[in-house]
C-alpha cells in the first residue's frame, strides 16, 4: 500500500455511498469528519486482467453494505509523494487548539460544561492514568488486574476505549498467523477482518453506531473475545495491552517536555492540563463537545476549522491520498483540497468474482467542504447523541 502511495503512479480507490443522487445533482464530492479529520473515506483497488480487485477492507464494505452504491476513483498524483496520513489518537492538540480558537461559538454554559466535564474526567481517572505512566517507566502491575482497571475506567474517560480498541487491533493484525491472514499477507494486505470481529463481538449494536467509548471488556471477557477470533493469541492479549497501552498513552497524553516518572494527573486544573497534557485534554474536550445539545449547529464551525489544518498540511506535502493511522491497514482517503492532482470518478458495479468494473463516468469534482453531520460516520443515534458519548450500563 505504501509502495503504491509513494510511486507517483495512478491510484485506484473505492468509496461506498448512500448519496448517489445528491452527488449527481450537486456535481460535487465533500469530505467527512472522522479518523482523518476531513477526507473521503476509501479502500484501495488493485488492477487485474479481469477487473479491479478490492482490498479485504473494501471487500468487507461491499459485503456488509448492500444498500450502498460504489464509486471507483482514479487519482493521478503530480509525482511521488511521502506516505503520510493522520493517526486520530494523536489529534488531541488539534482538538484543543480548535476549541481555544473558537470558544466564542459556545454559550457560557456550554463552555463551562465542556471545561468542567473534561477536567472532571481526567481527575477522576487520575489513579489509573498515573498507573499507565508508571507502567511506561517500568513499574508494571499484573496484566489481568491492569485490564480490569482499564475496563472500569473507560466509563469515566471514554477516550481510553478508543486506545484500548486500537491497541488490540494492532495486536491482532501484527500477530495473527491464521490461514486467512496469510492469504491477505501474500497479497500485501493486513487482515482488517480481525478487528471488525473484535468490535462487533465486544459491543452490541456496534454495527449500527461505531462507538468505541462502549468498548471496555474486562480481562476474562478479553480472553474469550480473542480466543473466539484466534485462540493462540488469547493468552498474550492482556500483557500486550498492559505494555503497549502504557507506552502509547504516555507518548500521546503528555507534552514531550514532561517527565513521566514524576508527573501526576491528580488535582490538575484546566490550565495545568493544557500545558502539561494538551493532547489528552483535547481528546476529552472533543468527545464532550460531540454530546452537546447544539452540536449539529456547532459541527461545521469546529470541524471545518480542523479540516483547514489537515488540508493545508497535506497540500504542503503534496499528499493527495492520506491514510489513517500508522499501520497500512487499507484505509486510504482522498484529500479534496489538493489543487494539482487529476481525478476521475466512475459509478462501479461488482461482478460475481467480487471485482469492480466502472460502468459510468460521473461529472463530479472534489471540493474543500465538509459534508453535513447527518451524512457522516459521526451521525447521531436514536437518542440524539453522537458517537462517542459515555457508555450506559
Amino acid at each position: 500500500m505504501t509502495g503504491l502511495l509513494t510511486s507517483g503512479r495512478p491510484i485506484h480507490l473505492m468509496h461506498t455511498t448512500t448519496a448517489l443522487d445528491a452527488i449527481r445533482s450537486s456535481g460535487q464530492l465533500y469530505a467527512s469528519s472522522g479518523c482523518l479529520l476531513a477526507a473521503l473515506y476509501c479502500a484501495p483497488l488493485t488492477e487485474t486482467p479481469d477487473g479491479l480487485r478490492p482490498h479485504n477492507l473494501g471487500a468487507y464494505l461491499l459485503r456488509t453494505k448492500p444498500h450502498t452504491r460504489t464509486l471507483m476513483i482514479e487519482i493521478t498524483p503530480v509525482g511521488p509523494a511521502p506516505a503520510k496520513g493522520i493517526d486520530y489518537l494523536r489529534l488531541g492538540r488539534v482538538h484543543l487548539r480548535t476549541y481555544l480558537d473558537h470558544r466564542s461559538f459556545l454559550t457560557e454554559a456550554e463552555d463551562t460544561q465542556l471545561r468542567g466535564k473534561a477536567v472532571y474526567q481526567i481527575r477522576t481517572a487520575a489513579p489509573f492514568l498515573d498507573t499507565l505512566l508508571a507502567g511506561a517507566a517500568g513499574h508494571r502491575t499484573a496484566p489481568d488486574a491492569f485490564v480490569d482497571r482499564l475496563a472500569a475506567t473507560v466509563d469515566t474517560l471514554p477516550f481510553l476505549g478508543y486506545m484500548y480498541f486500537e491497541v488490540l487491533s494492532e495486536y491482532l493484525m501484527l500477530h495473527s498467523t491464521s490461514t486467512e491472514t496469510k492469504t491477505y499477507a501474500a497479497a500485501g494486505e493486513m487482515n482488517n477482518l480481525l478487528y471488525k470481529r473484535l468490535a462487533f463481538s465486544a459491543v452490541s449494536g456496534m454495527d449500527k453506531l461505531f462507538d468505541l467509548s462502549r468498548f471496555h471488556p474486562d480481562h476474562q471477557r478479553l480472553y474469550d473475545l480473542i480466543a473466539d477470533i484466534e485462540p493462540p493469541l488469547a493468552p498474550g492479549a492482556a500483557q500486550y495491552t498492559r505494555d503497549r497501552l502504557s507506552h502509547l498513552f504516555t507518548a500521546l497524553a503528555l507534552d514531550p517536555g514532561q517527565d513521566a516518572t514524576t508527573f501526576t494527573f491528580r488535582d490538575r486544573d484546566f490550565d495545568s492540563l493544557a500545558q502539561a497534557a494538551p493532547s489528552l485534554l483535547g481528546q476529552a474536550l472533543f468527545r464532550e463537545m460531540r454530546i452537546l445539545q447544539r452540536y449539529p449547529q456547532l459541527y461545521l464551525a469546529f470541524e471545518q476549522a480542523k479540516a483547514l489544518r489537515a488540508w493545508n498540511y497535506w497540500n504542503h506535502h503534496q499528499i493527495t491520498t492520506p491514510f489513517n493511522g500508522f499501520l497500512p491497514k487499507g484505509e486510504i482517503d482522498v484529500n479534496p483540497a489538493y489543487p494539482a492532482a487529476g481525478c476521475t470518478v466512475w459509478l462501479a458495479e461488482t461482478c460475481e468474482r467480487v471485482l469492480l468494473h466502472p460502468v459510468e463516468e460521473l461529472d463530479v469534482v472534489f471540493v474543500p467542504r465538509m459534508a453535513d453531520l447527518g451524512m457522516t460516520a459521526m451521525r447521531r443515534d436514536a437518542t440524539g447523541k453522537a458517537a462517542g458519548h459515555p457508555a450506559v450500563a
